[in-house]
This record gives C-alpha cells, structure tokens and sequence, in this order.
C-alpha cells in the first residue's frame, strides 16, 4: 500500500500545482500584467505603465524581465512615438550589461528607423517592408537553440541561426529615448519551449 500511497500523493501535489497556475513548458503566458511592472526591473532609465502598456519615458536603459529564459516564444506590441529617427529594441539571451554602458551587446531585434526585427550577428535576420510607421506592430520572435525566427505582423519575416553565448538570459526593453524617441509596449507573452522543439 506504501507505494500507492506516495503515488497518490505525488498526483495531488501535481494537480495541486497546475491548481495554482504554475506555468510548464508550452504554457502561453503574460510577461506583462497591464497593471504594474512586477517581474520586471527598471535600469537607468524612466518606465512606467500608462493606459496599460509599458511607456518608455526617458534615458537610455533597459525595462528587464527579473527572471531569465533559454528557449522561448516571445510576442508583443510595440509603437514608435517619434515622428522620424525612431529606435529601440528587445534584447534578448543575455546575462550581464558591460559596465559604463547603458544595454548588452547582444542580441536585440532591432526597432531602429529601416532596420526593424533585424538582429546583428545572426546569419539570415534582416528583412524590410513588414513594418506600418507610426502604427502598433506585432513581433513574434522565436529562440531556439542557436537558431531564431521573426514574424511581423503576422507575416514571416526572416529566420537566422549564429545565437552564441548564454543558453538562458533576460528579455529587455531598450529605452533609447535622447536620440530614439519614447515608445510604448503592449500585449507581451512568452511560451517556454524544450530544446529543439
């Protein structure tokens, strides 16, 4: 009976946890609640949420997630407020920023004037003319492995492979805002996934 018993009890502390929401690998959940920046922290710039998005105010920085992640899907919406000149971004499989400097140095899916979704020193990810200028855009940008893929706005973008460095890191949000302008973030999710996958 001893070996039906701990049986059973493993099964109500898993149901348990599924009872409390705890997320599993291909659980689809916000990163973003709309209400407050909890799970995230604010370094060297100004944030805040505003009408529930995540308004960039001011600085140059970085709005982190507290928690890292290696494998993942990431969607989200993001608006240029600048008339011309716009730039940010959303880094991503890093683990520390350098000293004396405001943002990693890499990996970020570009938000820059031209260069939107692009990430530097993958081979393959650039693509153009997905974008709609001065209208809410849709990023789903998968990682795994050493390979990362881009939908934009619904429509197939570009797929890369080259990722190196950390297998897990944090997802940020760049404030560029002095010579890039504010900018606004809205409706962001992340399903984990296994290597591979």
């Amino acid at each position: 009976m001893k070996p039906m018993c701990v049986l059973l009890f493993g099964a109500v502390v898993l149901v348990s946890l599924s009872a409390l929401g705890a997320p599993a690998a291909g659980d689809r959940v916000p990163l973003f609640n709309g209400k407050n920046l909890d799970g995230w922290s604010v370094l060297k710039c100004e944030a805040k949420v505003d009408n529930g998005d995540i308004f960039i105010e001011s600085g140059n920085g970085l709005v982190q997630t507290e928690k890292k992640y290696g494998n993942f899907v990431l969607e989200f919406d993001w608006k240029a407020l600048a008339d011309d000149n716009w730039d940010s971004g959303v880094y991503f499989r890093y683990d520390t920023v350098p000293a004396k400097r405001p943002w990693p140095d890499k990996y970020q899916a570009n938000m820059r004037k031209g260069l939107e979704g692009n990430v530097e020193g993958l081979t393959g990810a650039s693509s153009t003319g997905l974008i709609k200028q001065h209208e809410w855009n849709t990023f789903k940008l998968t990682v795994n492995g050493d390979k990362v893929e881009l939908e934009i706005n619904g429509s197939p973008a570009w797929k890369g492979e080259g990722l190196a460095g950390p297998k897990t890191g944090f997802i940020a949000l760049q404030a560029e805002v002095p010579n890039g302008g504010q900018h606004r973030f809205r409706n962001l999710y992340i399903t984990e996934l296994k290597a591979s996958e």
